[in-house]
């Protein structure tokens, strides 16, 4: 747990995936299943405050990292997220240099930021306050998304930003902010994340980026980026059901015309 940062700024390829059912259990089938870290999606799902701390514990019983996806820049909810225990945090909608420096100052403690210092689960709830404060800013991932046509502008000063572990690419919203949406658009997107990810190699930091099925993994690892959240629990229940269920009634469509094979087999056997 504790070399999770070192391996992400270290360019180690890590897969993990969204946590986006509001349920220990969810969070518990996941880290079970070999994932390198999740990510509690904290911005687009039905979690409440209470629910993220549950949620990091249940990860943190089989000692799997779990950074939270926060609903947006707000300080508090970036050490909300942090005081739950979370291992990192992922700030969306960063568009500009100035948003990218205030995640990282809100995820910091002095001198390197302005990160409240208070008595929550990470810091055992008050007894164990030195020491945490002494390991936090070196074991916290602050993790910045890109995903708007500004953002995309300003990408080299926002990889630039002292502080920042990883830029982390949102392929949906970005493909909508820059008119890239479908198809017909996919030259566009791809050379945009291409673009966000060469510029954020180049400053040194680690590129990421949010990928719907493994298949388009290779594609970006070959450009630098190492740092991939794969699908999310929701996105795997639905399609392991809709395999399964599919499967299942070819299973059943083939039955008849098996069992009169079988049927003449066994006819045929006893002549």
């Amino acid at each position: 747990m504790s070399e999770f940062r070192q391996k992400c700024i270290g360019k180690t390829n890590l897969i993990g995936s969204f946590a986006a059912i509001p349920h220990p259990v969810a969070v518990e089938v996941m880290a079970l299943s070999g994932l390198d870290f999740l990510c509690i999606d904290w911005e687009h799902a039905q979690i409440s405050r209470d629910m993220i701390e549950a949620m990091v514990r249940a990860a943190d019983v089989h000692r799997v990292p779990a950074m939270v996806r926060v609903p947006g820049h707000a300080p508090e909810a970036i050490q909300a997220a942090l005081d739950s225990g979370a291992q990192g945090v992922l700030v969306p909608r960063v568009s500009t240099a100035e948003q990218a420096a205030m995640a990282v100052k809100a995820s910091r403690y002095p001198p390197q930021g302005a990160r409240g210092v208070g008595p929550g689960r990470a810091a055992g709830y008050g007894y164990r306050i030195p020491e945490y404060l002494a390991s936090a800013n070196n074991q916290t991932i602050v993790a910045v998304q890109v995903e708007t046509s500004e953002g995309l502008a300003n990408i080299e000063a926002i990889a630039a930003v002292d502080g920042v572990d990883v830029v982390f690419v949102g392929p949906g919203d970005l493909s909508v902010s820059i008119d890239a949406v479908g198809p017909a658009g996919a030259d566009k997107l791809a050379e945009a994340i291409g673009t966000i990810i060469r510029m954020t190699i180049a400053h040194g930091r680690t590129a990421g980026l949010f990928c719907a099925s493994a298949q388009t993994v290779s594609r970006w690892a070959a450009i630098g980026a190492s740092f991939f959240v794969l699908a999310s629990d929701t996105m795997f229940l639905g399609a392991g059901a809709a395999a399964n269920g599919t499967a299942a009634r070819a299973e059943l469509a083939q039955g008849p015309a098996r069992r009169k094979s079988v049927s003449a087999r066994h006819s045929v056997a006893k002549l």
